[in-house]
């Protein structure tokens, strides 16, 4: 039972995590934050909303690799118990 709980539990943690980075995102792509980051300012040679842009974009590729090691661990550990 205790086991049970606590895959619901990982389960639903790993769906709500899913929707908060969404959201994240789709925050950091709003008029404000874009506003903040479009200055006249470069950072190693870089404008600044370029770096932010770029930076943002690799943060999201590795919190979806982090994500889809979860998921498949997730899926691997239910397809055991099933077999036993």
């Amino acid at each position: 039972m205790k086991r049970l709980r606590t895959k619901i539990l990982h389960s639903m943690q790993l769906r709500e995590s899913w929707i908060i980075f969404f959201i994240l995102g789709i925050i950091m792509m709003t008029f404000p934050f874009l506003h903040i980051f479009n200055k006249p300012i470069l950072l190693f040679g870089v404008p600044l909303l370029f770096l932010y842009l770029t930076v943002g974009w690799i943060i999201s590729i590795i919190v979806i690799y982090l994500f889809m090691i979860a998921s498949r661990h997730e899926n691997n550990t239910k397809e055991e118990n099933s077999e036993q």
